[in-house]
């Protein structure tokens, strides 16, 4: 049976306010949650970007919910202190935390100063970070010398169980690469069609039996021009496409590289109804892909509404 979760947009929204709203939706029937992991927002109007992992450990004391982190090791974050933070907040909340690792974008990695290598050796330093952290959540310790470097490292203070490694793809052929040695798949959910390519190549790559977990961006508003300029209004920067939002450097790139984007266009990237119905059956569809949760992102600032409206009408249909 599929879990729904309510993402928590870090870009958008003050840490302090994102507990409050994760209690809420706690309260309001949604099972999980997954956090963003940010240095920067994409734009200036989404105006916020605290620390997920300080933020990880105050959610987790005011929740029961499990969680999920996306995090990018290998630049700004070094592997083994990656897996310190995950190790400490699974010994203090045994079985309720999972880890995705992504190859990440400019705009967060960028500000340590290094060049921004390409896709191809993003991917092999990312496999790189995944096996120290592997080793140091087994209790190893690691000496590694190559993309990254690490001396004698050993964490002292590990949880009974690990948390699931998870692999970040949201193209097929990223979903092959991580299948061979993550412990499951996290993706978006812009379109059915899409995911259910990312799955077919993830299982076909080595991941057949793995759970699959996905972020849904959607927006919802009781109208239907609210939810589309909600939608427009927020998360338009994130509707450019293709591979140049893993290049851009700041959130001033991405606002001009928006600036033709026409709020039509938000239907390409997001699920936008004002119509409940409408965002159960969809939802229907991609549990039946075989999700294990499927985390909701509300891109507007509706939150409470969105937490209210779902969590009464449309995460009893999913989870009964």
């Amino acid at each position: 049976m599929v879990r729904i979760g309510y993402h928590c947009s870090h870009e958008q929204f003050a840490p302090s306010e994102l507990v409050q709203l994760v209690r809420e939706a706690e309260q309001a029937g949604f099972q999980c949650a997954m956090s963003s992991e940010h240095f920067q927002p994409w734009s200036t109007a989404q105006g916020q970007s605290g620390s997920a992992w300080s933020w990880l450990g105050a959610a987790m004391q005011a929740t029961g919910l499990p969680f999920g982190i996306v995090c990018t090791p290998g630049y700004r974050h070094h592997p083994a202190l990656v897996a310190q933070a995950a190790a400490t907040l699974c010994e203090m909340h045994p079985r309720r935390l999972w880890l995705a690792l992504g190859s990440g974008q400019r705009l967060n990695e960028g500000i340590v100063g290094d060049l921004w290598p390409e896709k191809s050796e993003r991917n092999a330093r990312l496999r790189e970070c995944a096996d120290i952290i592997r080793a140091l959540l087994r209790g190893e310790t690691v000496t590694h010398r190559g993309r990254v470097t690490l001396i004698d490292a050993r964490l002292y203070s590990l949880p009974a169980e690990p948390p699931l490694l998870l692999g970040a793809a949201v193209t097929a052929e990223t979903a092959r690469f991580v299948a061979g040695w993550a412990d499951g798949l996290l993706t978006t959910a812009s379109s059915p069609e899409s995911v259910k390519d990312v799955v077919e190549a993830f299982r076909a790559g080595g991941g057949t039996h793995k759970p699959l977990f996905a972020q849904v961006g959607l927006n919802w508003a009781p109208t239907e021009e609210d939810a589309l300029q909600a939608a427009y209004e927020q998360w338009r920067f994130n509707a450019v496409g293709g591979e140049v939002n893993w290049e851009m450097r700041s959130p001033a790139d991405f606002e001009t590289a928006a600036r033709f984007v026409r709020p039509e266009d938000m239907h390409g990237s997001l699920f936008i109804s004002s119509q409940l119905e409408r965002h159960t059956e969809r939802l229907h569809v991609l549990a039946s892909m075989g999700f294990e949760e499927l985390h909701l992102h509300q891109v507007g600032r509706n939150q409470r509404a969105f937490i209210e409206a779902f969590g009464s009408e449309v995460i009893p249909g999913l989870i009964a």
